[in-house]
């Protein structure tokens, strides 16, 4: 039996929510929105501390792995993606981060008109419910609470004084005339409990009678009949089904999912498609390639146990602390395990931060102890140290024409000397503002990279076999207007008639911060842009 509908979404993540919900705001137009994943209800999910552990649950995680990194002594880097509701925003670490407003400017140097930060800060804006007043820069009354975490007393007064000393700036608001400087991140956290694109976006609009959302879907096959998308092939319900748009298909699946579908309906690279046995519909060199993500390290060391988190993920504390949570949405799980957040600069000459430095309380491998029976994570205090425009350009391609198939993913990570050199640079900034005081005063021994790491070739060894992404992946099937681009400005695929892209892949470049808020973003732009077409 075939279904019709007006616009179908493929993929409910962090964008597709976000267009499903805002296109069904017309009463007059059928929407449906097709997830390969559940709409999840774990409590687990809503409690902003346990985001490490549910990043690492395969119910909610497309659970892939990359290809061996050769640039990173070939180790294979995880790659998890969000599977259910939510996409990524369902299991991510809830920083809301735009960028900086040049990363937007240079997507509109590239001839993508409507992409500049004028162009888009009206779409931020309008998802959000901001911690402070309309202004300018910010919107309140949207869906997405955007609330300000709030900074321990005993470490975060330490480290501000230490960097101040040092001569880094400090904000208050990093979405403001100036990003640059050390404060407290903006977190998307409604009333104590994750704000998913699903929990704000899709689950209000869920009760209108024109959206209809299909889970448990995998997405096989966009169907293409005389140059125009018109139909997807899915698996549901242990059998194959299949749905017609009369207007527009969307596809939505994330810097991963998205090429591959596209490439297993054709439209991608003619030699890839063919060698495994798919019929060139399209031939779109540019499908799969561009992949961007963020590279990361863990900078680590020892700490005063007062200043981290051990006693509070002691059971009996922590057991209280959930009760709290459950009765009031306020307390210590209520947060995020982030102190302070900065964007600085690795050189004096560069006109925008180069870094994005997250200060924690405790390792992101800690989890709940009790005496004598499960000993605690060591006492520690870590930077993740986060590289923002690498140069270096991996990319997705087909294992198999299997649609189970995980695609092939190479983040190609520390590929060009400048890729190495930030590590360089950056290591001894966060060894220094380790070592100053009031900080010195509770942070230990440093574990990692560890003490005798000190020369540019011992850096680059450890970074080696440290690094690994932030979990940021975008630009797979990016916009632009040359031979390479997938899709134009409007995100319309290049050649096929009523198909538009609206996800992370279309990014050309990568924005300087967590990429979620800038999916969201393109989520509202696609979903304007379709309206008014």
């Amino acid at each position: 039996m075939t279904q019709t509908t007006d616009y179908l979404v493929i993929g409910g993540g962090s964008a597709g929510a976000v267009v499903a919900a805002r296109l069904s705001e017309d009463p007059d137009v059928r929407v449906t929105l097709v997830e390969a994943g559940r709409n999840e209800r774990h409590p687990l999910l809503t409690m902003p501390i346990a985001f490490p552990m549910v990043m690492a649950d395969k119910r909610f995680n497309w659970g892939y792995e990359g290809e061996p990194e050769p640039h990173a002594d070939n180790r294979r880097l995880r790659q998890p993606r969000g599977k259910g509701l939510g996409g990524s925003s369902l299991i991510n670490g809830m920083l809301y981060a735009r960028g900086h407003p040049r990363d937007y400017d240079e997507w509109r140097q590239l001839g993508l008109e409507g992409w500049s930060y004028d162009d888009v800060l009206p779409f931020f804006k309008r998802s959000e419910n901001h911690w402070g007043p309309a202004d300018h820069y910010h919107g309140t009354g949207g869906p997405l609470s955007i609330t300000k975490h709030v900074p321990d007393k005993r470490l975060f007064p330490r480290f501000i004084e230490a960097a101040k000393s040092l001569g880094y700036k400090t904000q208050r608001d990093h979405h403001g005339p100036d990003q640059e400087g050390w404060g407290s991140p903006d977190i998307s956290i409604h009333n104590g409990r994750r704000g998913s694109t699903a929990a704000r976006f899709l689950h209000p609009a869920m009760k209108r009678p024109n959206l209809t959302v299909i889970t448990g879907a995998l997405a096989t096959k966009i169907e293409i009949s005389n140059g125009r998308a018109t139909a997807l092939q899915f698996i549901g319900d242990g059998r194959e089904q299949r749905i017609e748009a009369e207007r527009e298909i969307v596809l939505c699946g994330g810097a991963f999912n998205t090429p591959q579908l596209l490439m297993l309906s054709g439209i991608g690279p003619a030699d890839e498609l063919r060698e495994h046995g798919i019929a060139v519909v399209q031939d779109l060199p540019g499908v799969g390639r561009n992949l961007q993500d963020h590279p990361s390290v863990g900078i680590i060391s020892g700490a005063q146990r007062e200043v981290t988190l051990t006693n509070e993920l002691r059971f009996d504390r922590l057991t209280l602390s959930m009760l709290e949570w459950l009765a009031t949405g306020k307390g210590r799980i209520a947060n995020m395990p982030v102190t302070a957040n900065g964007w600085v600069k690795t050189r004096p000459d560069l006109e925008r931060p180069d870094a994005q430095c997250l200060f924690q309380p405790t390792s992101i491998f800690a989890r709940p102890w009790f005496p004598g029976v499960k000993k605690p994570a060591p006492d520690v205090v870590a930077m993740a140290c986060v590289q923002l425009r690498p140069e270096g350009r991996g990319w997705v391609k087909l294992a198999s024409a299997d649609p189970r198939a995980k695609p092939r993913i190479l983040s190609n990570v520390l590929a060009t000397e400048n890729d190495r050199a930030f590590f360089r640079r950056i290591v001894p900034m966060i060894r220094e503002i380790f070592a100053t005081s009031p900080l010195a005063e509770v942070v230990g021994t440093e574990i990692a990279p560890g003490p005798d790491v000190r020369t540019d070739a011992e850096i680059d060894a450890w970074v080696r076999q440290a690094v690994n992404t932030a979990m940021h992946p975008v630009g797979s099937c990016a916009m632009g207007t040359g031979e390479d681009a997938v899709c134009d400005a409007r995100l319309r695929v290049r050649g096929i008639e009523g198909l538009r892209i609206a996800d992370a892949s279309v990014m050309p470049r990568i924005v300087g911060g967590n990429t979620n808020a800038a999916c969201i973003m393109i989520g509202e732009k696609a979903a304007d842009m379709i309206r008014t077409a």
